[in-house]
């Protein structure tokens, strides 16, 4: 901040416009992301983020109502890591200069969540850093797609990148762009977003330039130091209304993909004051597969589980200044190189955000609802289309059952706990891929049990019209379903099920498996979770579990066999 920003006084109308303005700086480079990517899961399942971090220290300034909620702690820790490479290597920086990076232990995710990072100048001097991060369907790695359910070691998964400036003054730097293209499949297409993600970030320089011009950078300055302020305020009202005491819950993670046995996440919440205090020490150590996870998707799993409990309270720096996370070290909620951690953003996040939830139930029952489906349904097929000529990897994200909560049933096919992001229109992965959708349904019958029943997951079916494949998978809930509140009952299982010459297979892990061989005429079954139900099932009205058999949610028997009751 500088030092004339300090005695800047501003009316609150003022703020609130400001700090709408900085939020729709964010949206409109989601937009112009998504609008110019080439890839569906970009352009149509909208994996990606946009936001202005802090010029000193990365914190978050702003995001987007468009961008997914596990990025916007995630890409604090990226922006931390290019200023401390800039220190370290006494790097100068430019307008118009781009970092790269998707190293996961730098502030990363998985490997094919690429982080873009801008530095901003204003009249001269550096304002701010404007961020973004977009899925890239693939970065290399044993199997396309980069979801390797088997790796035992990070280099397996894909290219990873330090921060390097894959731009230099607006001008590409074809030396770095020739490396990247060479390690990974299908780079012809990855040019297309690689523009996007550049263009969005040029977006973000025009508009928020344009705030500026209006207002002046020492009242923006003040604003964002007193909309911070607020936020933390906010956040500590809102964790005021929890009893002091210690509130424990865990969630389970399937299999680390290499070691058939589930990983335990022990959390234990303790609130004091104002704050919350998270030890996570007790969960499983390391694991050999690729479901560890890096500090920076840690944090921001816990991030996005209590922004989802407090949902008012606006997004930046300040939300998080409350919550008070003790390292897990010694656990595999703290993975260091060279542990694979291809599942840690989209599936172990979400067992983090569940365990959370499992606490927070217990000091907020009435504002808690059981566990969403929490599982992205990470699917990954690569081929080549012998129609075409051209390989190919398609890429599938899968919705599931919201918990039931105080108010209602869960909803059904929702987007994950960790982001908005959504099915591929299976219209366009056809007419990309030589697939055929042979089904796209409810999973009936995968809500939990409860006053307020969770909501249903999703059956699809895929068959491979042509060619040969490889499917790879890693997803999670296979063994135990979500978690019911308040006596609820657990959701429905996801499932996976390959027909190969009309042989059944099922993953012996059930929900991660890798490099699974296919030929035309084969077909990939999937069945993703329901969510856990809330209040005891005793309590359900008959009124909705007959309006349930009759819309064929469930069938009578299914229906008297949950409920305990005669129907």
């Amino acid at each position: 901040m500088s030092p004339s920003a300090i005695s800047v006084t501003i009316d609150p109308v003022t703020l609130a416009v400001l700090q709408s303005g900085l939020q729709q700086v964010c949206n409109e480079m989601d937009l112009a992301f998504v609008r110019a990517a080439f890839s569906p899961v970009i352009a149509e399942a909208l994996d990606r983020s946009n936001g202005i971090y802090h010029r000193d220290n990365g914190e978050l300034i702003a995001q987007g109502e468009l961008g997914l909620p596990v990025f916007v702690g995630t890409m604090q820790f990226s922006v931390q890591a290019v200023i401390d490479r800039i220190k370290q290597y006494n790097i100068v920086v430019h307008p118009g200069d781009v970092f790269i990076l998707n190293d996961p232990y730098l502030g990363g995710t998985h490997l094919m969540d690429v982080k873009f990072v801008k530095p901003f100048f204003y009249q001269g001097k550096l304002w701010c850093w404007l961020a973004n991060t977009g899925h890239w369907p693939d970065t290399g790695g044993m199997v396309p797609g980069g979801f390797s359910a088997n790796a035992t070691e990070v280099e397996q998964e894909g290219l990873r990148l330090p921060p390097v400036k894959l731009y230099k003054k607006d001008e590409i730097d074809d030396e770095i762009l020739s490396i990247i293209l060479s390690n990974i499949r299908v780079a012809d297409q990855r040019i297309g977003d690689i523009k996007a993600q550049a263009a969005a970030l040029a977006t973000g320089e025009k508009r928020l330039g344009a705030v500026l011009d209006r207002y002046g950078a020492d009242t923006v300055d003040a604003a964002i130091a007193e909309l911070k302020s607020r936020a933390a305020a906010q956040m500590r009202a809102k964790i005021g209304t929890i009893p002091d005491g210690v509130y424990e819950g865990e969630a389970f993670v399937d299999s680390d993909g290499v070691v058939n046995q589930p990983l335990r996440i022990a959390m234990k919440i303790t609130k004091s004051g104002d704050t919350l205090h998270f030890d996570m020490g007790g969960s499983s150590p390391p694991c050999r597969g690729p479901m560890n996870s890096v500090i920076a998707t840690t944090r921001s799993s816990i991030y996005l589980a209590v922004k989802h409990v407090f949902p008012d309270v606006p997004i930046n720096a300040g939300t998080f200044a409350p919550l008070d996370i003790k390292d897990p070290e010694g656990t595999f909620l703290y993975a260091r190189y060279p542990r694979p951690v291809s599942g840690c953003a989209a599936e172990v996040s979400q067992r983090i955000a569940e365990a959370v939830f499992a606490a927070l139930a217990k000091a907020l029952p009435n504002e808690l609802f059981g566990a969403p489906a929490g599982t992205s349904g990470n699917l990954s097929i690569g081929g080549t289309d012998p129609k075409s000529g051209r390989p190919y990897v398609m890429y599938v994200i899968s919705g599931g059952g919201y918990g039931g909560n105080a108010h209602g049933d869960g909803i059904s096919n929702g987007c994950s706990t960790i982001g908005i992001s959504k099915t591929t229109p299976v219209e366009i992965m056809e007419q990309r891929y030589p697939v055929l959708f042979e089904e796209f349904s409810l999973h009936e019958n995968s809500g939990g049990a409860g006053e307020h029943r969770g909501g249903f997951g999703v059956n699809y079916k895929i068959r491979i019209r042509r060619g040969e494949a490889t499917a790879s998978m890693v997803m999670d809930h296979g063994r135990t379903g979500p978690q019911g509140a308040r006596g609820g009952g657990d959701g429905g299982l996801n499932t996976v099920r390959i027909m190969r010459d009309g042989v059944p297979y099922v993953p012996a892990h059930l929900s991660k498996d890798q490099s699974i061989s296919l030929s035309a005429g084969d077909v990939i079954e999937v069945s993703t979770p329901g969510g856990g139900g809330y209040g005891e099932p005793g309590r359900r009205s008959k009124e909705s579990i007959e309006r349930d058999i009759a819309r064929g949610y469930y069938t009578r028997e299914e229906a008297a066999k949950m409920y305990g009751i005669a129907l």
